[in-house]
């Protein structure tokens, strides 16, 4: 595997203005469809480019545009309070807890989300690399082999039913502190442009997510926990004390403008963008019918 550096020369990339949202706590459906909203809102060429930065309220487990609803403990998860949502994009489960997740969402001939999938993901991952690196963070992305990279592109890993929980494997330009996932990022290609949505974990526990997806028996469910904690990891253990939400919104803001050339202008949601939001809330990312798709 090939680290990337984060500090990879892209002057080439014109000086650019997008819009940067910092959204309030909100339920899984509300935010997966604001992301959704905003890619809309970009189609018709209606806001700029669009970071946005946000939380979860309650904790909500998410599910992979493609995973089985056959992986959540319905029971466990109740009993916890926690939401569930489908997200649009693929990949397994996270539960989103303590955590800082961001979007970006643009046109197809943006160029700092213009070629391939991976180039985009590449060009991200930059940013994403600095802004860990203000917060002394000194994590890396590592480019995969080919091979492997061709078995997560066909989902093979998905489909095979492995595993189902998402922070334990690395994809391709993920980010990674001493061999370990730090954050994940998942994207979507539409007729009205991109999304690129991931979560970088602040504090807590990572295995809480077991809880709320099915095992056979738990000694099956105590492996998937050792299997994460060995893979995968927080903000809080690399820093060795917790990182606070705004503390790492501040981050990702000044390493976007600085990594990306970009003036990043604070901005809300339009009305058109609310109401649409409001819409894909109820028809969608709260009905079952999208939830239990798959």
């Amino acid at each position: 595997m090939r680290e990337t550096n984060p500090l990879s020369n892209l002057d080439h990339l014109p000086r650019a203005t997008w819009r940067v949202i910092r959204s309030e706590p909100g339920r899984g459906p509300w935010n997966m469809a604001v992301d959704e909203a905003i890619l809309q809102a970009i189609g018709r060429g209606e806001v700029p480019t669009t970071l946005r930065l946000y939380t979860w309220q309650p904790a909500c487990l998410s599910l992979g545009y493609a995973q089985p609803f056959g992986d959540v403990d319905l029971t466990s998860l109740r009993q916890r309070g926690w939401d569930l949502v489908r997200r649009p994009t693929g990949g397994r489960a996270i539960l989103h807890i303590d955590e800082l997740t961001y979007s970006v969402t643009g046109p197809q001939n943006e160029p700092r989300l213009a070629g391939s999938v991976l180039e985009s993901y590449r060009t991200l991952s930059q940013a994403l690399l600095q802004a860990l690196h203000l917060l002394g963070i000194p994590a890396q992305a590592v480019e995969k082999p080919l091979a492997l990279n061709a078995n997560l592109a066909n989902g093979s890993e998905d489909s095979a039913g492995i595993n189902p929980v998402c922070f334990e494997v690395p994809s391709n330009y993920e980010i990674t502190i001493h061999g370990k996932k730090l954050v994940g990022s998942a994207q979507a290609r539409r007729k009205q442009g991109v999304l690129q949505h991931g979560s970088l974990p602040l504090y807590g526990d990572l295995t809480r997510i077991i809880q709320a997806l099915v095992f056979p028996d738990a000694s099956s469910r105590a492996l998937a926990a050792e299997r994460l904690l060995a893979r995968a990891t927080t903000a809080e253990a690399v820093l060795g004390q917790p990182l606070a939400w705004e503390t790492a919104a501040d981050a990702f803001e000044k390493a976007f403008g600085l990594t990306l050339n970009l003036d990043l202008q604070p901005g809300e949601l339009t009305p058109r963008e609310q109401a649409e939001a409001a819409e894909l809330q109820e028809s969608k990312y709260a009905h079952s019918q999208w939830t239990e798709r798959v």
